[in-house]
C-alpha cells in the first residue's frame, strides 16, 4: 500500500504521482490519503492518472481514508464517485462494464485539470 505525503500540491504532484504509480504493479493497487492533509485539485489529478493507468491493466485503485475536504472536493468536481465508490465501478455503463481507460483521461486533461495533468505527465 502506498501512503501519500502529507501534502500534494501543483508544485509537487508529478513526484507524488512517479512514486504512487510503483503501487500499480500490485495485483489490487491499495494507496492511504489518511496522512494527506495538505492538498489542492493536483491531487484529484494525480488519483485520476493512476485510477487511469489501473483500468488500462484492468485493474481498479483503492483509495482509503480520504480527508472529508478531499471527499467534498472531488465532490465539487464530480468525480468523488468514481475516486471513492465501490459501486462506481459499474454505474452507469451498459452491461457492467467500466468507464474506458481512454474517457477517464480525456475527461480529466479536457474537464477538470488540463494545466495540474500536463505537469504530472
Amino acid at each position: 500500500m502506498f501512503r501519500f505525503p502529507d501534502s500534494v500540491t501543483f508544485d509537487t504532484a508529478p513526484a507524488a504521482l512517479e512514486q504512487a504509480a510503483q503501487a500499480l504493479a500490485q495485483p489490487q493497487p491499495m494507496f492511504d490519503l489518511g496522512g494527506c492533509r495538505q492538498f489542492d485539485s493536483s491531487l484529484l489529478a494525480v488519483l485520476l492518472e493512476l485510477s487511469r493507468r489501473a483500468a488500462a491493466r484492468g485493474l481498479r485503485c483503492a483509495f482509503q481514508q480520504p480527508a472529508p475536504n478531499l471527499r467534498k472536493l472531488a465532490h465539487l468536481y464530480g468525480v468523488d464517485a468514481m475516486l471513492f465508490d465501490e459501486a462506481a465501478d459499474t454505474a452507469g455503463w451498459p452491461e457492467g462494464r467500466r468507464a474506458p481507460a481512454r474517457l477517464l483521461r480525456c475527461w480529466a486533461l479536457t474537464t477538470l485539470f488540463a494545466p495540474a495533468c500536463r505537469r504530472v505527465r
